[in-house]
């Protein structure tokens, strides 16, 4: 869904550890979208480690469990969502965090 409606790469990741070891290769996201319940790094782990990291990074959780936002805001993610959730409602979320290159001011030509 995603891939289809932003003017970005989208890279999936089965686990919190592979997650993380990219970015650290590539540091190239510009969001990071994460279930809490993922394996060998929930996502609470995640944002934390990112967070200490790449303070700079944007971190979104999402769960079925609405008291998980608290621990997910107390650890520095920039957003939570409740799933389900709507597409509309994680569009939302990243228009508010990612900005298109096409939202640029076009840069000066060089002389």
């Amino acid at each position: 869904m995603l891939a289809y409606s932003v003017n970005r790469r989208i890279q999936l990741f089965s686990n919190g550890f592979d997650a993380f070891h990219s970015l650290e290769s590539s540091q190239g996201a510009d969001i990071i979208l994460s279930d809490v319940y993922i394996p060998e790094l929930d996502g609470f782990e995640l944002t934390r480690a990112i967070k200490k990291k790449y303070p700079h990074k944007v971190c979104v959780l999402m769960s079925t469990m609405p008291t998980d936002e608290e621990t997910a805001r107390r650890l520095g993610a920039d957003a939570f969502i409740g799933k389900p959730f709507t597409a509309n409602a994680l569009f939302q979320i990243v228009q508010k965090f990612v900005v298109t290159n096409d939202d640029l001011p076009a840069a000066p030509p060089m002389s």
